[in-house]
């Protein structure tokens, strides 16, 4: 959990720029920085502790104060920046490592799709789904744009989701907002300039150079399979150079850096991240942030070796605990909607957050734990680390979840409920089942029209096998309720899932 002071916003005259008052955010960078004097109203020596006699700074005595401000800033850096660590590191890992066939590796500017619904294989956490079939691609938008085809499918879900390496959404192609046409569309970077080919539609721009897409085919059940990858091998990226020519193949490449290793050096992911920011430079509404952060060596273009060694030994433990609090913002359920039964909805500024200066919801909700997350238009999470009496899940005990007739999620595409362990892979189980759904294949509904899951790690009988979401005994776990196109009742945060209740033997 963070720091009881970390988000404690004392009374102060903010200062004020151009564009007009400061973001809350800088008056913590500011605090935290130790700067909160210059901003005060009064005088300065309302703020200053009590004294103990004979008090005054001596070095080496008190601690250095630059390793001190390195590590106060650090940690507002650390968070800020989070989403360039991981980006990085998970590009140079899906481009450059062939684990199996079951892991993401691809080449630069070409898509890569999982050659059935992820399992219990998948180990690279980001809480993956069962419900569709993932077309993942990164690409470098630096010499030129690269244009996205898409073909016609029919009244299949799908959607690409288009991510920056702030983790954002800075565009999306599909049912929703495109339509299930065939089209192609044009992704450029934030500085290109030009004319676009007949027939192409340009999206959005990235905010930077490289981008992540993530797309989504939806797959309606076992029978399904092959229909669906039909459609997901035709999502097409092709150079625009290469725009028109026949038989013209995109060159194969698996060149990116790769990322400092934390293992060797207290100081990897300061390096990761400004060779992250000088490739992929921030929003420069982020400017007074990275002048902040520049005095500890941080940002594009910075060198974290040229610092001294004290501000070195801040940094290095602002790291620690800027991790820390980015894994606590999960644990802790931050800006999540609690419904007073276990459940919670996911902040509404998801696939937003740079937007809404809501840094600890982008480092670490959205790029921790999810990677990337949807905008809340195309899709809404509801999670339960607890029953319905507030215990936490255990693989242990058995739970039962009932949905009524007309419980069930409103929404447009489709609805799913998926266990995750604290590492937010699947649970492995011997069936092989990871999530129930709207597609379910085997489920029974209830007399009454209604629909009971059991949630456990024994079966719960043969004639409740179909209904069964196998635990594994002795395995904590957490529940995630996917819901896309969602309807009124979900973007208003009023739709409340059925409580996870513990079983009575």
């Amino acid at each position: 959990m963070p720091p009881a002071n970390f988000l404690v916003r004392p009374s102060f005259v903010l200062p004020t720029s151009k564009s007009g008052p400061l973001p809350k955010w800088i008056a913590t960078i500011f605090c935290a920085a130790g700067l909160g004097l210059s901003l005060y109203s009064g005088p300065a020596s309302a703020l200053a502790p009590t004294p103990e006699p004979g008090m005054q700074y001596v070095p080496g005595k008190f601690g250095d104060w630059r390793e001190e401000y390195a590590y106060a800033v650090g940690i507002q850096a650390y968070i800020f920046g989070y989403p360039w660590i991981y980006a990085a590191t998970l590009r140079h890992q899906w481009i450059t490592q062939y684990v199996n066939d079951d892991t993401a590796h691809m080449a630069i500017n070409q898509f890569w799709t999982t050659p059935r619904l992820v399992t219990a294989k998948w180990r690279d956490g980001g809480t993956p789904n069962n419900d569709t079939l993932y077309s993942i691609a990164w690409v470098d938008l630096g010499k030129e744009p690269l244009i996205l085809s898409v073909p016609d499918t029919g009244d299949r879900y799908y959607t690409i989701q288009l991510t920056g390496m702030d983790s954002d959404d800075f565009a999306s192609v599909g049912e929703r907002n495109t339509g299930n046409h065939a089209a192609n569309y044009a992704i450029v970077g934030p500085d290109w300039k030009g004319v676009l080919p007949k027939g192409v539609k340009a999206l959005a721009p990235s905010p930077t150079r490289w981008a992540l897409i993530w797309g989504r085919t939806l797959v309606a059940g076992d029978q399904d399979m092959p229909a669906a990858q039909a459609i997901a091998h035709q999502y097409r990226l092709t150079p625009l150079s290469l725009w028109g020519k026949k038989n013209a193949v995109t060159p194969e490449s698996h060149d990116v850096w790769a990322p400092s290793d934390p293992a060797v050096d207290p100081l990897a992911h300061w390096k990761t991240m400004n060779r992250a920011m000088t490739e992929n430079p921030p929003s420069s509404r982020d400017a007074l942030l990275l002048k902040t952060f520049a005095t500890i060596g941080i940002g594009p273009g910075m060198d974290v070796d040229k610092m001294d060694d004290a501000t070195k030994r801040g940094l290095a433990r602002a790291a620690k605990e800027g991790w820390l609090i980015l894994n606590g913002t999960s644990a802790t359920a931050y800006h999540m909607k609690s419904l007073g039964n276990g459940w919670r909805y996911s902040p509404t500024t998801f696939g937003k957050t740079t937007a809404a200066d809501d840094f600890l919801v982008r480092g670490g909700l959205q790029s921790l734990i999810g990677i990337i997350a949807n905008d809340p238009a195309e899709a809404i999470y509801l999670n339960a680390r607890t029953d319905v009496a507030g215990n936490p899940l255990s693989g242990d005990k058995r739970y039962v979840m009932h949905f009524g007739p007309g419980q069930y999620p409103d929404c447009k595409a489709f609805w799913s409920i998926t266990m995750y362990g604290y590492d937010r892979n699947f649970i492995d189980n011997p069936i092989n089942r990871y999530s129930l759904g709207d597609r379910s294949q085997g489920m029974k509904k209830d007399p009454d029209g209604g629909l009971t899951l059991y949630i456990q790690a024994d079966s719960p009988g043969q004639d409740k096998e179909g209904n069964w979401l196998p635990s594994r005994h002795g395995t904590p776990f957490y529940l995630l309720m996917r819901t896309y196109i969602p309807g009124e009742a979900l973007l208003d945060q009023r739709y409340v899932p059925p409580d996870v209740t513990e079983a009575t033997r």
